[in-house]
């Protein structure tokens, strides 16, 4: 479908603006890919830290990439955690987003936005579109039930309380939020940090906090999810949202051309070929996770001990946390390599599960790839996700320790790879793969509130109020 600007119309300027954390670009940047694909000759603006944006694939030539000002004072060290990073950028976000957006306006040739969309995340990019005369679009990048946890903070604290995890936590971990329609597969365990224990008056909490008072502002929200994954949060969706759009998965939307694969210095693939179908376990932690020393080490006793084939993308100064003469000893069945082609990987008939922190993106690939997991969340919205895996599709396990043990690892591997449960997984897994493939067909779900985004972002349509 190209996009023709209407005579009367000005040629539309499509201005995105990326959380410039985690991976909370990619996403945005598959976005913005997609609409480049559809309407060429539309002008797209990215805006994201320049740490942010190189980690990017390269754009495509109708895409700027717009710098943000990062917030971290010149002249001094670099700040000792990512929490500190993001607490700077947000303090410098009043001064330093008008002068973003005033930079994407001299890049297109001074042509003003006519819709900005960003990560929900950047709230007060609604602000923004407001002073040009734009809608605003909000797309949540993460899990829906994290969305939701989001939205019923007030209601979540008023219920539970707040506390930090010794004073009630211990006691009403496991208790389900039944109160809360989208969350009631979900456990008070389960809830990002900030929200009723952690850090709940810092500036990323707070700034969460506002973001889910202000979401409702927007003229559509995004979800890179597929319609029917979870039918209770969609209905949710329905009485929250004016207009909730399903576009998942993100990465499918505009994959990269045939001719130009992912790279796979490590011979990844080909090593996969020679395995069994559903016989090895793909284990990463993605690109900003490292497991502690401890839990490293088990994993890989676990994995030797159970005979699995694996493989495994490790960062190279994580592999010296190793078991002493552990690669020697599995080399014959692992294979560690620094980076992996995550999507081919899962893709490959050979990956009978994938061990996972949970990220969202990881956990969407997974299951549009029809993959079983195993769960071992860190943080954020890790803990929802790995619950959504579990009890609400049923694909997946998680470590009953809640760390990784080598009596956990065998475990997991033996249930997931050869029991009767790791077969219902894997059958319940390729249900989601099915509904996935389907939502990308020309009039699939995903497919359809594409064109429906595309039209509105572009100027040649108004999406009706409910």
């Amino acid at each position: 479908m190209d996009y023709v600007s209407p005579p009367s119309c000005p040629s539309p300027h499509v201005v995105l603006l990326a959380f410039p954390f985690g991976t909370h670009a990619a996403p945005l940047f598959a976005l913005a890919r997609a609409i480049a694909d559809a309407a060429p000759a539309v002008s797209l603006s990215l805006i994201s830290t320049r740490r942010s944006l190189a980690s990017l694939p390269p754009a495509p030539a109708s895409l700027s990439l717009v710098p943000i000002a990062d917030g971290l004072p010149e002249a001094a060290d670099p700040p000792a955690s990512e929490l500190e990073r993001i607490s700077l950028f947000l303090s410098a976000l009043p001064h330093s987003l008008p002068a973003a957006m005033d930079a994407a306006v001299q890049k297109a040739g001074g042509a003003v936005a006519t819709c900005v969309v960003s990560d929900a995340f950047m709230w007060m990019a609604g602000d923004e579109a407001a002073a040009v005369g734009a809608p605003w679009i909000a797309l949540w990048t993460g899990g829906p039930a994290s969305l939701f946890a989001h939205l019923r903070t007030d209601l979540l604290r008023d219920t539970i309380g707040v506390g930090d995890q010794g004073r009630f936590m211990e006691r009403r971990r496991d208790e389900l939020l039944s109160f809360i329609p989208a969350l009631s597969a979900h456990r008070i365990c389960d809830l990002p940090e900030g929200i009723v224990s952690g850090p709940i008056d810092s500036l990323f909490s707070r700034f969460l906090h506002q973001m889910g008072q202000n979401i409702h502002k927007a003229a559509a929200v995004l979800f890179n999810t597929v319609r029917g994954f979870d039918p209770v949060i969609d209905a949710e969706m329905e009485l929250c949202f004016p207009n909730p759009l399903h576009l998942g998965p993100l990465h499918l939307l505009a994959p990269p051309p045939a001719s130009c694969p992912a790279p796979d210095a490590h011979g990844c693939l080909p090593w996969l070929d020679g395995r069994a179908t559903a016989s090895v376990a793909y284990v990463s932690f993605g690109s900003f996770m490292t497991p502690s020393p401890e839990e490293l080490a088990k994993l890989a006793q676990g994995l030797e001990v159970s005979g699995a084939a694996f493989l495994w993308s490790l960062r190279e100064r994580a592999r010296e946390l190793l078991p002493r003469g552990f690669l020697d000893r599995t080399r014959e069945r692992g294979l560690v390599v620094g980076w992996a082609p995550q999507q081919d990987v899962l893709r490959h008939p050979a990956v009978g599960l994938f061990v996972t922190h949970c990220g969202w993106n990881s956990v969407l690939e997974a299951a549009v790839a029809g993959v079983p997991m195993v769960c071992r969340p860190f943080l954020g919205d890790q803990k929802l996700n790995a619950r959504t895996v579990a009890a609400v599709w049923g694909i997946g396990v998680g470590f009953e320790e809640g760390s990784m043990t080598e009596e956990g690892a065998v475990r997991v591997l033996e249930t997931v790879l050869k029991s009767e449960e790791g077969k219902t997984m894997r059958a319940k897994a390729g249900e989601l793969k099915a509904l996935a493939a389907k939502a990308m067909q020309p009039n699939g779900t995903s497919m359809l509130n594409f064109k429906t985004f595309l039209g509105f972002a572009l100027g040649s349509l108004t999406i009706p109020h409910k």
